[in-house]
Order: structure tokens, then C-alpha cells, then sequence
């Protein structure tokens, strides 16, 4: 009797099926492989020859790792996509989709329509170890994450692709109090969210489809997700009842297709063989080179230090620093002298309210009589939940925080850096004053996180894990790349020999080039100065240190608190500014505190915000969630908003008075957001009715999502699939959407191009959008820089159509559609100055927000408009504020009027004292990577502030909000801006 081996080596575990000769399974195992896949294999095989002994077996490979085993030992190699499409039809089962997620890779193969396979490239997001990292962040395992996403009442907006942006989304609802439930459940539309949009790419999943992979076996709310979202009946949605061993099993059946057969003991020989002397993984030098230099940085690295002074002995006032993390909570109690007298660094553990009772708790029981907290103050992500809950005196922006604790330490500081659990700040620092602020955007792999993934997925704690850095021999040179690229760097590391300790010390150099090159971007070192501070947990990693002075080739100085810098800032501060009695919340009062939390949906406005209301002993509460006031049941003054403005203005412009009988959809999308008063007119004129698309919102996003061909796309565009979609909800006789290379030309560029998304994207919809087949797009190419030419090309174009138009009739609209189209923008420039006026009146501030027209939609800017407006500042648009009368001077091609209006807005804004600049900036966005650099450099000009709010499909105004906050206060001579405002 001949057996059959089938082998799945994926990129986290590894599968084996072995089938009889009567093709019964008669061995099967799935387990994780820790990358030491060759090992694992090895005793599968030691455990699979204990019954067949010496029998033949025929033997086939598949998976991401299998290709690599088949080539060293000549093992057939099968491609998952042939084994999954071979059980298919050897089953005879009727599929026409199959949707693989995997450890590290996902993938949807259309069988139906012909043979297509399309599976994840760049990024591991959505897949078995995303929800791993996820079930991490929130202290459960993933089966408790899968039973709790079952109970959920509501979901959030998370982003997928990467684990930090997830864990941005995800670390402020449960810091503000969140139900597990229900960020259960998100988490899995996120993976769902993110293959419909990633991988299937605008291609239609339907009919019959069948779901493998271990996260899809083991998961009920994630299928259950999966069913929803695609609308599949149980007869559509097929979940094998092996499906985590299907690819395996289908290998397996492959096998009988090849040459020869192998006992257990010589496929076991070729395994064990040595593998290839070929080495893909540089190495670099070690860290330290001797123990001596290693004490000589331990030396120099001491005489950074707080003084620290025993609790028990301390009497007389004390103040109370409270840094409320994203991942962790931090808290110090100072003395009169700035001595510590208590300290705590942990977990938040998902429920940063219950943690910091108990360690208050414990601080009031060492304090007795002998101690007074006089003053306290809280910074961080929770730091409006936590002062709100407990009473604390302050709160203050977490980058003032930081400054302030370096500043003690060195007053002379040039560059600040600190590296978190999952984010990085750095901050540029002249004569006291912070000239710039950068933040990780993109990218986790430069934080503390990305390390103790690591350490953990190779079974050491994080401790342990970074002192083995300190003297490997042979770092290996994983460069600066993501967690899904570093995982297969250190796979190929290790199969080439390298030690645990090499790939610490390697794993620690990436972190500080991640910082270096990625998020300080610097071309010269010098530039950062010569009184550099570091800190964070993460920089108490020696290895990490020592990577950042070889790699700067410059001493810093880390304080010996590095992790409590920011409760340390936040308790220096309170002491400066303590009032005459402290609101804190008493020892007797913090006994009897009991803290509860519950989602609602708002529906006092059309944003209809997902809010979290937490209360506090019964009696008060504090909510979090919102974009406007209206649910705080408090009236604020209404302040002057350019962005409200506009989008007001537009959504009245749809016409129900029309002569004819036709009706035209309008989508209010993309470049619709400048030019919809010239066709909304131009259509007007011709006797038409308009209607205009619904809203943006999630719902009207997911309406589209199934059509967009493109993950890395910029939301915008993504929104535009649902807005032709709520057109045909409306009934419109035809969609009016046209293409237009050229904006209208207005003297401040070298040309006036529409970037390729905004000229061309109603190309992309009929491409893909399925109702364009039977609602005509009517897409004619345009430019409205030749009224003549113009007027000739929609005669021709709406001809095909309206047969009854006359030429004369069309170009009288024109002509009265440029006349609307100049109406409003003079409508918006004195919009603008009586803004400006309103806000040197009332003394408020003013902050011009420079984006795009379509960035004025509030389901795109998730409303930062109306957050600035709630921290008391007037909010203008680049639109209201830049000049038509000069070219401005930039170091780049100008040739895109958009940016252009940004580089002409920002050097007028140089002509106000009293201006801010914030510009908004679309992930996917090409033309932004250079916009960004050269709207920093024009304000660098003149010593002003850069910042800088990326915005997607995922809402995270908590970290909108500190760099707004970091932007107010930005200097320690300024320091009572901030006090107790909630700004």
C-alpha cells in the first residue's frame, strides 16, 4: 500500500494530512511552527512513522514556506491555488469563490468566470496575525476575542491593513471605555472590510463560497462577519469541516500525480540535510565590542537621574503625575524637591480606569497623614477620561509633557525622541520653543510594540529578549521594514545560522532606523544639535540606545525615569501651576468610586457619532466619541467655519423645479466639490432636475466597497463607488460625471493639471461599477479653461442623449454656469475675511486648514473642523486664503492648481502673526509626499510650526486632537494656554 503526504508549510503553522489508499485521512495535525518550520516538520514525521513505519509514501508540498523546503530537497512543489482548485473538482463541489486567510497571508480565488487567484503582497493586515496582535493589545486570547465579537451591539470603523493603524483605532475606545464586544466584532469586519476591498480588488464575490484557513475555522464571529457583510445565505456560505487542512488535504490528493515514493526515513534524511551555505541576510558589527564598553555606557547613562526617596519617610506636599498611554499607564508622585516618592509603569490592560483607582489608591494609603497631594495633572491618550473620572487638577497635551520632563533634565535640549509602545515623537527644540513635531504615520516597526512581538513570537519575554542584543556578534541587517517583511527576514536569518541574540540586536538597529529614516526623515545628523534626550519604555532597551549613538554617531542622554518622562512632565507642570486647593479626588471618595460604560449612537445631527458615555458613581458622566457638543447638552458659541460653510452651501444646490422630464444624479465626489455650482447651474439652465448623491457616510462607503479595484487608494476616491450607488437609489434617468486633465487655470502654477485620480476617475467606476450598465455615465473629457471648445464637446456629448437640446440653449448655460461658479468663489473669499475679521474681533484664534476642495466633506476630514471650532479656533480653507495675483516660489514642478492654492495659501498665512497651519493629507495621496515637504519648508521660513493631520477611512480624532493641542502650546513660555482648559 502506497500512503499520501500532503504538506502545507505556512508562514505561522504547518499542516499534514495523510490520506490511504481509499483516500480516508488517517493522520492530520495543525500546529503553529514558531518559524523553526524544518523542525516541526521533522517531528510530524518521527510521530507519522510510529503506524506506517516503512511503507511508501508519496509526498507533495504547498505553501509560502513550501516552496523554499521543495527546491533544497526535491519534494514536489504544488501551488496553493492548484491544490485547493484540485480537491475542488476531485470533490466535485459546487464553489465559485474561495476565500484562504491564512497566519501572515490571505487570498480569494474566483473559480468560476476562469481561474483567478489574488492574494495579499505587502502587507499582513486582515490575516490570522492580525487578529493574534489585536487579541494582544486587548489582554485576551483569540477564542475570547471570537466569543466576545458575539455578543456585539455596535460597530467601529478600524483599519486593517497594518497593526498600527488598528491599534490606533482601537487603543482610544478602550481607553475611553469601549465595550470588548463590540471592538471584538469590529476587529473582524476590519479583516472582512479589508479582503473585499484588498484582495477581491472590485471583482464581485457571489454565488457559492467556501471559506478555509485556520482563522476561518476557529472563528464563529468572524465567519458570521463574512456571511453578513457578503449577504450569503447558508447554502451560499460553505465552511468545510476541515477547512484549516484543506489546501493540505488537496496536496495530499495531488501527490498520486507524482514520481516515486519515499520512505518516512529517507524523507526525513533529506530534510535533515544541510541546508544551503547561501547567505541573503547581511550582518552587521556588534553593539558592544567588549563588557568594558558596555559598563563605560552604563556609567555615563547613571548620571542622568531623579532622585528617588523612600515614600515611607517623605513629609509635607507632594504632586501627582499621571500619564494615561495608549498601551500603558504611568504614574509618579514628586516631592517639593522633585523627588520621586512613588512611581508605577504597567499594562493599562484595556481598563485604564480601574488600574489607576488602585494605584491612587495605594498612593493615599503610603501617603497616611504625613503626605498632602497638593496639586495633580494627567497627559496622554486618556487623559480627558481619566481627569474627568478622578478629578485631577490639569491636563495637559502629552508633547508639553515630554518637553517639559526633558527640559528639566537639560535645558539646553535640541532634539527630543521618544519611542512608546506603539508610537513615536520626536520634537525639534530652539531657544525653548518646540519648532517641530513628527509622528509615526505609517508605520509600527520602529516602536516597543514591534519588538515584543517579536520576542514573543520566539518565545522569550521582552526583558529577556532585549538583554540578548547587548553582545551578538553577528547582528543581522533587517533594515527598516514592516512586522510582515521583518517576519521573513528573520526567518531566512535564522535557516542561515543566526543566533536569537543576532536577531535582537538586528531587530534593535531597525527600530532606531525606523525613527531616524521613516519618521525624522533626516538627511543630517546634525541637524538635530547636540543635546539630544531620549526616552519612552522602549529606549530603556540598552541595545535600542546603543543603536541610536552608533547610528547618530553622538552621546544622548536618557534619564533614568526614560519610561515615566511624560507623568514626570505632567507633575512638574502641577507644581508650577498648583491652585490654592486641589480638586483631586479624596481617599474616602476614591473607595466608594464606581466606573461604568455604554455605547449609544447620536442622532442630534446627520454625523450620527458612535458615542461612548462613561459614568462615574451613578451620577456623572462623560462622553467621548463625539465631534460636536450637542450630546455634552451644552450650547458653544457658534464660530466662523470655512469648511461648514462650503459644504452647506453645496448641499442646497440639487433642483426640483426643473422643465423637463429628466433627472441628472450629480455625485458629489472628488472635484465635484469645487465645480458643482457650475453644472449644478449649467444643468439648472437646460430645464433639468439635479438631485445630488446622499451624504457620505460608512453606510454609503460600504454600499461602493465591493467595487473598488483598489486598496491604496485615497478614501476619497473609494467614497465615489458609493455615491453612484445612492444615485441609483434615487432613480436618476443618467449620471453626469466628466472626465477633466486640467483644472481652471488660475495664474499661481506652471500648469494647472487635475491630479490622475481626480481627472480620471469616472473612468475607474464604469469599469467597475455594475449598475453603470444599465444607468448611463455620461463622462465626456472637458476643460473649462475654453468656454467655446467646452460648449462644443457637451453638445456633442449630450446629443446622444437629449436630442431636443439646441446649441444655443447650451451655450447660454455655459456662459450662466461660469457666472454661478464665480459667484461662489467670491462668496467664499468674503466668507473668509469676515472670518478672519470675527476671529481678531472675538480674539480667536485662526487656523487655516489647507486640503483639497473634497477634504471639506465630513465623513473624508471626520471632522477636524468642527473639533478646532470646539477648541476656540476659527477655521479658514486654502480656498478663502491664498492669493491669485503671484506665483508662489517653491523648489518643485507646480504644476497641479490644488497644491498650488496650498503653497500660495501657506505663504500668506506668513503675512499673519496670528495664523495656524494645518494641512490635511489623504493616505494614497501621491502628490502629498511632495506637498508636505514643501508647505514644511515655506513655514520653516519664518520659524513657523508644521503640522500635519493624515486622514483615511478610519476616525481618530484623539490623535487629531494632540497635535492640535501640541500646535497651541508649543512653547514652555506659554505653558498657561494649556492649564485646566480641555483643549
Amino acid at each position: 500500500m502506497t500512503y499520501r503526504m500532503g504538506i502545507d508549510a505556512g508562514s505561522t503553522t504547518l499542516k499534514v494530512v495523510v490520506l490511504d489508499d481509499k483516500e480516508n485521512i488517517i493522520y492530520s495535525s495543525y500546529e503553529r511552527h514558531y518559524s523553526k518550520i524544518l523542525s516541526k516538520l521533522l517531528e510530524e514525521i518521527k510521530k507519522i512513522k510510529l503506524f506506517l513505519e516503512d511503507q511508501p509514501v508519496q509526498v507533495a508540498i504547498t505553501g509560502s514556506a513550501g516552496y523554499g523546503i521543495a527546491k533544497k530537497t526535491g519534494i514536489h512543489f504544488v501551488q496553493e491555488v492548484f491544490a485547493t482548485a484540485y480537491l475542488v473538482k476531485e470533490e466535485a463541489l459546487e464553489v465559485d469563490t474561495v476565500i484562504e486567510l491564512g497566519g501572515e497571508d490571505a487570498k480569494i480565488i474566483f473559480l468560476t468566470g476562469g481561474l483567478e487567484e489574488r492574494m495579499n503582497s505587502t502587507c499582513a493586515g486582515g490575516t490570522g496575525a492580525f487578529i493574534d496582535q489585536m487579541a494582544s493589545l486587548m489582554n485576551v486570547d483569540t477564542m475570547t476575542l471570537d466569543q466576545l465579537s458575539l455578543q456585539h451591539e455596535s460597530l467601529y470603523p478600524i483599519a486593517s491593513r497594518c497593526g498600527v493603524f488598528a491599534k490606533s483605532d482601537i487603543q482610544p475606545l478602550l481607553n475611553q471605555g469601549a465595550s470588548k464586544a463590540d471592538i471584538s466584532a469590529s476587529i473582524f469586519q476590519a479583516v472582512v472590510d479589508q479582503t473585499i476591498i484588498g484582495l477581491a480588488q472590485g471583482r464581485k464575490i457571489q454565488g457559492k463560497v467556501m471559506f478555509l484557513g485556520g482563522p476561518l475555522y476557529f472563528y464563529e464571529g468572524l465567519k458570521k462577519c463574512f456571511k453578513e457583510t457578503l449577504n450569503l445565505t447558508d447554502e451560499q456560505a460553505i465552511f468545510p469541516t476541515n477547512s484549516q487542512l484543506f489546501v493540505a488535504t488537496g496536496c495530499a490528493k495531488f501527490s498520486q500525480n507524482t514520481q516515486g515514493a519515499y520512505t518516512l526515513e529517507v524523507l526525513a534524511q533529506k530534510l535533515i540535510k544541510d541546508e544551503s551555505s547561501e547567505k541573503k541576510v547581511g550582518r552587521l558589527k556588534p553593539l558592544f565590542q567588549t563588557p568594558e564598553d558596555y559598563k563605560l555606557f552604563k556609567i555615563r547613562h547613571g548620571q542622568n537621574e531623579v532622585k528617588k526617596v523612600d515614600i515611607r519617610t517623605y513629609e509635607g506636599e507632594a504632586y501627582l503625575g499621571i500619564d494615561a498611554g495608549s498601551t500603558t499607564t504611568k504614574m509618579v508622585l514628586i516631592g517639593t524637591q522633585e523627588e520621586i516618592l512613588f512611581e508605577f509603569y504597567a499594562s493599562n490592560q484595556g481598563n485604564p480606569v480601574e488600574l489607576i483607582k488602585a494605584q491612587l489608591l495605594e498612593v493615599y494609603e503610603a501617603c497616611g497623614e504625613r503626605i498632602q497631594i497638593v496639586a495633580s495633572g494627567v497627559t496622554g491618550y486618556g487623559e480627558e477620561l481619566i481627569k474627568n473620572a478622578f478629578k485631577l487638577d490639569f491636563g495637559i497635551v502629552e508633547t508639553m509633557a515630554h518637553f517639559t520632563a526633558a527640559h528639566y533634565f537639560d535645558p539646553e535640549v535640541t532634539f527630543i525622541l521618544d519611542i512608546g509602545g506603539q508610537d513615536i515623537k520626536c520634537f525639534k527644540v530652539s531657544s525653548g520653543r518646540i519648532q517641530s513635531i513628527m509622528l509615526n504615520e505609517a508605520c509600527s516597526s520602529g516602536c516597543g510594540s514591534f519588538i515584543e512581538t517579536f520576542a514573543l513570537q520566539l518565545g522569550y519575554d521582552v526583558k529577556t529578549f532585549a538583554q540578548m542584543a547587548l553582545f551578538a556578534k553577528n547582528p543581522v541587517d533587517l533594515g527598516s521594514r514592516c512586522t510582515v517583511f521583518m517576519n521573513s527576514s528573520v526567518k531566512e536569518a535564522q535557516k542561515e545560522g543566526a543566533t536569537i541574540e543576532d536577531v535582537s540586536a538586528g531587530l534593535a538597529i531597525s527600530v532606531v532606523k525606523n525613527a531616524l529614516y521613516k519618521v525624522i526623515r533626516t538627511n543630517n545628523v546634525e541637524e538635530l544639535g547636540d543635546h539630544i534626550v531620549v526616552q519612552g519604555g522602549t529606549l530603556l532597551n540598552d541595545g535600542i540606545l546603543r543603536s541610536l549613538e552608533i547610528e547618530l554617531e553622538k552621546e544622548t542622554i536618557r534619564p533614568n525615569i526614560a519610561g515615566l518622562m511624560g507623568a514626570f512632565g505632567v507633575a512638574l507642570y502641577a507644581k508650577e501651576n498648583r491652585a490654592v486647593c486641589s480638586s483631586l479626588l479624596s481617599y474616602e471618595k476614591l473607595i466608594h468610586f464606581r466606573h461604568m460604560s455604554k455605547m449609544t449612537r447620536c442622532k442630534l445631527c446627520t454625523n450620527h457619532c458612535n458615542l461612548i458615555i462613561n459614568y462615574f458613581n451613578d451620577k456623572e458622566k462623560y462622553i467621548s466619541g463625539n465631534r460636536c457638543e450637542r450630546p455634552m447638552g451644552t450650547i458653544q458659541e457658534k464660530l466662523p467655519n470655512l469648511y461648514a460653510f462650503k459644504y452647506e452651501k453645496l448641499r442646497q444646490m440639487n433642483v426640483t423645479h426643473g422643465t423637463r422630464k429628466e433627472t441628472i444624479g450629480l455625485p458629489l465626489v472628488l472635484n465635484f466639490y469645487e465645480l458643482l455650482p457650475f453644472w449644478s447651474k449649467f444643468f439648472e439652465v437646460l430645464g433639468f432636475n439635479v438631485v445630488l448623491s446622499t451624504p457620505s457616510n460608512k453606510k454609503l462607503y460600504r454600499m461602493g466597497e465591493y467595487s473598488i479595484p483598489s486598496d491604496t487608494i485615497c478614501y476619497p476616491a473609494k467614497l465615489a463607488h458609493g455615491h453612484i450607488e445612492s444615485l441609483f437609489s434615487q432613480k436618476v434617468d443618467a449620471i453626469f460625471y466628466p472626465c477633466m486633465s486640467y483644472n481652471l487655470n488660475e495664474g499661481i502654477s506652471d500648469n494647472c493639471f487635475n491630479c490622475p485620480i481626480v481627472a480620471y476617475y469616472p473612468e475607474v467606476l464604469v469599469a467597475n461599477v455594475e449598475g453603470l450598465k444599465t444607468t448611463a455615465l455620461i463622462n465626456p473629457y472637458v476643460d473649462l479653461n475654453y468656454p467655446k471648445v467646452l460648449a462644443k464637446t457637451l453638445y456633442k456629448t449630450l446629443e446622444k442623449y437629449f436630442s431636443d437640446i439646441s446649441y444655443k440653449e447650451l451655450k447660454g448655460a455655459v456662459d450662466q454656469a461660469y457666472v454661478a461658479q464665480a459667484m461662489y468663489k467670491e462668496a467664499v473669499l468674503a466668507e473668509g475675511k469676515r472670518a478672519i475679521d470675527y476671529a481678531r474681533t472675538h480674539h480667536k484664534r485662526i487656523v487655516a486648514l489647507l486640503g483639497r476642495p473634497y477634504h471639506i466633506d465630513p465623513e473624508i476630514n471626520h471632522g477636524i473642523d468642527s473639533l478646532l471650532n470646539n477648541l476656540g479656533a476659527v477655521v479658514l480653507s486654502e480656498d478663502a486664503l491664498y492669493s491669485t495675483t503671484y506665483k508662489p516660489q517653491v523648489e518643485v514642478l507646480n504644476q497641479w492648481t490644488y497644491q498650488a492654492r496650498l503653497y500660495s495659501a501657506t505663504y500668506e498665512s506668513l503675512k499673519q502673526a496670528d495664523m495656524d497651519v494645518i494641512q490635511l493629507v489623504s493616505f494614497g495621496c501621491g502628490t502629498d509626499a511632495i506637498t508636505s515637504d514643501e508647505v514644511a519648508q515655506i513655514l520653516a521660513t519664518k520659524d513657523r510650526l508644521y503640522t500635519q493631520l493624515k486622514i483615511d477611512e478610519t476616525s481618530n480624532l484623539g490623535a487629531a486632537k494632540i497635535r492640535i493641542r501640541s500646535m497651541f502650546a508649543k512653547s514652555l513660555a506659554e505653558p498657561k494656554q494649556e492649564g485646566t482648559t480641555h483643549a
